[in-house]
């Protein structure tokens, strides 16, 4: 096996990735997954409850925010490129929202269907000082009835002459099920589509013949069977994964160590992370995919792609809450490595 250098952007890429950016604008990507609200409330802890040893909260602001899925579709249009998404909502409030929240930036229709026996995917994360305390999840993680899975992939194939890359968002919360998965890899396969795929270690099984998985460390060896998270393990299980999925490559997202890329010739690539300074890692995946996406739709590389969602996702981490990269913020910071 050959391991990479793992250096920082060489600076002969620099201006191919540039010009990769540059073109994002070109590239349409549909996202098909699991959508979710972000819901925030954010205050401050002065004392602990009488009633029971936690922290009070006393509450100054909420924020809505678009999560899952939703966060993905969001951070390819923040990045300057088209994205289209397919999902589920339920008919609730929760469902409203998100609703009108996607309805400002979609530029395509109907890929969003209502499920009325589920409620609306939320995760409400309560902050002090900006730090976690607590967060509660409203959800339904069965797999969305046959009717609906049909309507979605129905849409997909009315996109596919519009698009250059197709996104799986797996959240676990019902939509992307084995029979949905074999369909949308077999229109991938027939026009000659990447599929990327953010996966679930309960469903990895779903992922043959995609293009590539972006597991984190602990999802890919947990995935493959292997003990231990150390350097041995990640290789081990990286090409595990990748030959058992027969996909073309394996993008493993390991924090602070960075990101390693594991090719079908049997390559492994270390890419050291970007991150100055880490306060959140929430939807950094969703980053990672997204910009991932943009690259191979605008003819990248895989190394390249790596390398740009490597950059996008040191940027996100540095910010509170589910956040988004802009093109000017990825531009800035190949600038300055």
């Amino acid at each position: 096996m050959r391991r990479g250098e793992g250096n920082l952007v060489p600076r002969s890429r620099l201006r191919a990735l540039q010009q990769h950016i540059q073109r994002f604008p070109q590239a349409g990507v549909l996202v098909v997954g699991d959508l979710i609200l972000d819901h925030y409330i954010w205050g401050k802890v002065s004392r602990i409850s009488p009633e029971a040893p936690v922290p009070v909260v006393h509450v100054d602001s909420e924020s809505l925010q678009l999560g899952g899925a939703a966060n993905v579709f969001n951070n390819i249009l923040s990045l300057g490129g088209r994205a289209d998404i397919c999902g589920v909502v339920g008919a609730d409030e929760g469902g409203r929202r998100l609703l009108k929240e996607l309805g400002v930036r979609r530029q395509g229709r109907g890929g969003v269907v209502i499920d009325p026996d589920r409620p609306t995917t939320r995760k409400t994360r309560v902050l002090a000082h900006n730090q976690q305390v607590v967060r509660f999840d409203v959800e339904r993680r069965g797999e969305i009835k046959g009717p609906l899975q049909r309507r979605i992939i129905r849409y997909v194939e009315s996109r596919l002459r519009e698009i250059s890359c197709l996104v799986v968002s797996d959240y676990a919360k019902g939509v992307v099920t084995a029979s949905l998965m074999a369909e949308l890899t077999r229109l991938a396969a027939l026009r000659r589509i990447p599929i990327i795929v953010d996966p679930k270690v309960e469903h990895f099984s779903y992922y043959k013949g995609v293009t590539v998985v972006t597991p984190n460390h602990l999802e890919v060896v947990q995935a493959a069977g292997v003990h231990g998270e150390d350097d041995r393990a990640i290789n081990e299980a990286g090409e595990i994964i990748r030959q058992r999925l027969g996909c073309q490559s394996v993008l493993v997202t390991r924090g602070e160590k960075g990101m390693s890329l594991f090719g079908s010739d049997g390559s492994r690539w270390d890419i050291p992370t970007m991150a100055r300074q880490v306060y959140d890692v929430t939807g950094a995946g969703d980053t990672v995919v997204g910009t991932l996406a943009l690259a191979l739709a605008t003819g990248a590389s895989m190394r390249d792609g790596a390398m740009l969602a490597n950059q996008a996702a040191g940027i996100v981490v540095g910010m509170v809450g589910t956040a988004t990269v802009t093109q000017q913020q990825l531009v800035e910071a190949l600038t300055h490595v």
